[in-house]
């Protein structure tokens, strides 16, 4: 329904069924649903089962299987949330075909969730591979129902959007049948088509989906949210574990501390600019939304850390002080790094300012060599980047921090 400029009005109750059409780019107000927080808090599960078998493998000292599964894993989860919250953007009609059926894609992420421990330590991905189907179906049926409701270069573009997801789930049969060491790659060659799917169906003769830039923002900003919340859940469980077992209450604080700060910075640091603003276009849009992996794979990995820094400090894992150090610092070098490249550059002004986030993430990796008091001093190097760039944006722009 829209009003007399063409912007549609405020939905109160959900119909039965409307013509899925696509809705204003530039549409005031537009904010996240309870149907989109819904389905980020089901992605809580995943993204713990990802970071809970992380952490296994590193303590267990197989940080190049723990490595790649991870990387494997957590691509899996973001693209199925990518998958939905780029169309959602675009085509939300908020009626009851459009809740049953999102509610048929949360279900494909928690079977997807169930698989990943399987898929993990065996590369049985039988389980995750279902999970896929059953999102994908939903998806391409989402995709079939906007095509339908479109005419032109619109509809062309939903076709192709809905071809190119169900050849991209045959591709991943070959996860199923392949010889285990052929596996990393074909994931390699999987990951990079189903990347080039909105390319492929929005440039030549296709049409831009009009995703919302506030609402894609604030979907990303929520999916951090949801991602931090789970590294601060897992960090704390961890603490709470070892003290139940260990009572080693100074050994614990620091890292402790230190593992809250870091967090804390991370917050600080991803959410200090208006990203809305600089979402104008496709490639702009596309690009940060894909470095968003990094990203977002980085925050998760830095609780896997922390878990692994407190079993070593305990004695429940088999691997040494430099190893479980480096377990907290290169995820965190990593955040700095990506957020930096794909999110508040774009609205750093100088070198000084341009500079905060680099040279942290070196600082950061310096802590690797502080032993037990890496965590902590990790910690304190994200309060002196926050106060740093905050410092630096009271004098140059009132947007940065």
């Amino acid at each position: 329904m829209t009003n007399g400029d063409g912007h549609r009005t405020p939905r109160r109750h959900a119909a039965v069924l409307r013509r899925m059409t696509a809705r204003d780019r530039d549409e005031p107000h537009r904010a996240a649903t309870p149907l989109e927080l819904f389905f980020d808090l089901c992605f809580v599960v995943a993204v713990a089962q990802t970071g809970r078998a992380l952490v296994h493998a590193l303590a267990s000292g197989h940080p190049g299987h723990g490595i790649a599964g991870y990387l494997m894993m957590f691509f899996a989860v973001w693209l199925a949330w990518i998958n939905f919250s780029w169309f959602s953007s675009a085509y939300d009609t908020d009626d009851a075909l459009y809740r049953v059926v999102t509610l048929v894609q949360i279900a494909g992420v928690l079977v997807l969730a169930a698989g990943i421990p399987r898929a993990f330590d065996h590369a049985d991905f039988r389980v995750v591979w279902f999970g896929y189907v059953v999102m994908r179906l939903a998806l391409v049926s989402q995709w079939l129902r906007a095509g339908h409701g479109a005419t032109g270069a619109e509809r062309r573009t939903a076709l192709r959007y809905a071809a190119g997801v169900s050849a991209c789930q045959v591709g991943w049969l070959g996860l199923l049948f392949l010889p285990t060491p052929a596996k990393p790659w074909l994931f390699l060659v999987m990951a990079a088509v189903e990347l080039a799917v909105p390319a492929f169906a929005e440039l030549g003769r296709g049409q831009e989906t009009t995703w919302h830039p506030h609402h894609i923002a604030e979907r990303y900003g929520l999916f951090t949210l949801i991602v931090l919340g789970e590294t601060v859940a897992a960090a704390t469980v961890a603490v709470q574990s070892a003290l139940d077992e260990n009572e080693a209450l100074g050994l614990l604080l620091p890292m402790a501390a230190g593992g809250l700060l870091l967090i804390f910075a991370a917050f600080w640091i991803y959410f200090a600019v208006p990203i809305h603003l600089h979402l104008a276009s496709n490639r702009q849009a596309f690009a940060w939304g894909y470095g968003h992996y990094a990203v977002l794979g980085s925050a998760a990995a830095i609780g896997a850390g922390i878990e692994v820094a407190i079993e070593q400090a305990t004695g429940k894992a088999g691997i040494s002080v430099l190893a479980a150090s480096a377990a907290v610092t290169v995820p965190a070098a990593l955040f700095m790094c990506s957020v930096w490249l794909v999110h508040s550059r774009h609205y750093k002004r100088g070198v000084a300012q341009q500079l905060v986030l680099p040279v942290s993430a070196l600082a950061i990796l310096a802590c690797t060599f502080a032993g037990r008091e890496t965590v902590l001093l990790t910690g304190l190097v994200g309060v002196v980047t926050v106060a740093t760039g905050v410092t630096l944006a009271a004098r140059n722009s009132p947007y940065e921090a």
